[in-house]
């Protein structure tokens, strides 16, 4: 009996045992960290939400290409070399006022054209849904089917236009 007890006694002290309260000692944790000065703000007015010219976007560059100008649209339709919607399937390089993008065109058919799309481009072009094949020109068009940009196949693997503003377009593989 007194093993039955000293087996009992044994374990309510290890159970108590575990049980047992730590205290950690202060001198081994890091000090705190000390407050840093913060410099002042700065305040200032910002400059009118239309810019210089009243406007919210930016000036257009002046000598660039118009789309508008007719003798240039029919010089270019005119040099123009012959083209199939089906040379223009697969990914281009786009250059557009200077700025680089790509473009991928498709056959799946998407309203009157072809799905097409575009990424890393600004302006026009970031809206484009599609394109199509007419004579010898490639009307890119946005989501909602209006041209935003024609290009005329000016050699083996470019083409070159403008967009619906007049920003030079050109397309290279």
């Amino acid at each position: 009996m007194q093993f039955r007890y000293a087996v009992t006694a044994a374990a309510i002290g290890l159970s108590l045992a575990g049980c047992q309260r730590t205290a950690y000692n202060d001198s081994y944790s890091a000090p705190p960290l000390q407050a840093q000065p913060v410099n002042p703000v700065q305040s200032s007015q910002l400059p009118p939400a239309g810019g210089a010219n009243g406007s919210q976007f930016p000036a257009a560059p002046t000598g660039a290409p118009s789309a508008a100008n007719p003798q240039q649209q029919q010089a270019m339709a005119a040099s123009a070399m012959d083209v199939t919607k089906e040379s223009m399937v697969g990914s281009w390089k786009v250059s557009n006022a200077g700025a680089s993008c790509d473009m991928f065109l498709t056959l799946t058919n998407l309203g009157s054209g072809s799905r097409g799309g575009t990424r890393g481009c600004s302006g026009e072009l970031t809206s484009m849904g599609s394109w199509e094949v007419s004579g010898k020109q490639v009307l890119l068009k946005n989501r909602d089917g209006s041209t935003i940009g024609t290009v005329y196949k000016t050699a083996d693997s470019r083409f070159d236009g403008s967009t619906a503003s007049g920003q030079p377009l050109s397309l290279s593989r």
